[in-house]
């Protein structure tokens, strides 16, 4: 699809990723509409506009855990062709010790936030009949785990399996659907516990240490520039990919899970009746994939 003149609405689009994936955008010709919470930042990211002699975005004020406000905004915006959920908060502590206001402040955002920008806005896109596209902002926490990172790491899996279903929902319409798995970038994402809405503010992990985050900052001054994440995002949007991954360096740990997962798989006969079904499911992904409408009643 040619993008040129087309709408994107992109969720925390004025610092980050999400800027750096505006201002690709920008470069491609794509009209912006932008949200934002930190008023810092949208001043930040008008005057890039403005030094770069490009088209003002439009800013909109938004916590995308908002749901009504979130409905206000896709009234108010009119025509949308490319959503980018990418609003996230960055949080860790051991699992173990997480309380409720935990789990609802990281999933809230991190899941909710998508599936809120998702029931909000696809009606519309299918609505106008031109076609467009989804990209679901997840992280490499899709796919890795670690001790540190287990309610991001459950918000983030959430979003992939979402996103990867609805990418068969989404193509008898035209509309393409990615998800999106950047690896370190140099972003201020470190700082999110500093951020805590009060309304969470009962955690079960310790009291976030500035200096501590700070020096955990350090390593995102080694990530990839946020504007070379959005070029690839865009030319994986292009080619309307699936999955769209910006780094590299992460065959090593892709070899382990495939090795993992298959040396995890019983060796023993399997049932023909059970072949069936599976060989059905396989055939009805690969059609709705094709942008077949797939019922219950194709799975069996």
């Amino acid at each position: 699809m040619d993008w040129q003149g087309k709408t994107a609405f992109i969720t925390g689009g004025v610092s980050g990723i999400g800027f750096g994936i505006a201002r690709a955008f920008a470069e491609a010709g794509i009209r912006l509409i932008l949200s934002y919470r930190n008023e810092a930042y949208r001043e930040e990211a008008e005057s890039w506009f403005v030094k770069n002699e490009l088209e003002l975005p439009r800013f909109v004020k938004l916590d995308v855990t908002d749901r009504a406000r979130f409905a206000e905004v896709a009234a108010e915006v009119g025509k949308v062709h490319i959503l980018v959920n990418n609003a996230g908060v960055s949080v860790f502590g051991p699992t173990a010790e997480a309380s409720y206001a935990d789990y609802d402040w990281i999933m809230g955002v991190n899941f909710g936030g998508v599936v809120n920008g998702l029931v909000s806005f696809i009606p519309g896109m299918k609505a106008h009949g031109e076609g467009g596209h989804i990209v679901n902002v997840a992280s490499m926490a899709a796919y890795l785990s670690g001790p540190q990172a287990g309610i991001y790491t459950a918000s983030k899996f959430a979003v992939r399996g979402l996103t990867e279903s609805l990418r068969y929902n989404m193509a008898p319409f035209g509309i393409g659907v990615s998800l999106m798995c950047p690896g370190l970038t140099r972003t201020n994402a470190w700082d999110s516990a500093l951020r805590r809405p009060d309304g969470f503010a009962a955690s079960g992990f310790k009291p976030a240490d500035k200096g501590e985050l700070e020096q955990f900052g350090t390593a995102f001054d080694l990530g990839m520039d946020p504007l070379e994440v959005g070029r690839k995002t865009l030319a994986g949007m292009t080619e309307n990919r699936g999955l769209i991954l910006t780094h590299p360096e992460f065959a090593e740990d892709f070899e382990e899970i495939y090795k993992t997962s298959l040396d995890a798989l019983p060796k023993e006969p399997i049932p023909e009746g059970r072949i069936h079904i599976e060989k059905l499911r396989r055939e009805a992904n690969r059609a709705a994939a094709s942008g077949k409408v797939i019922g219950l009643d194709d799975l069996t």
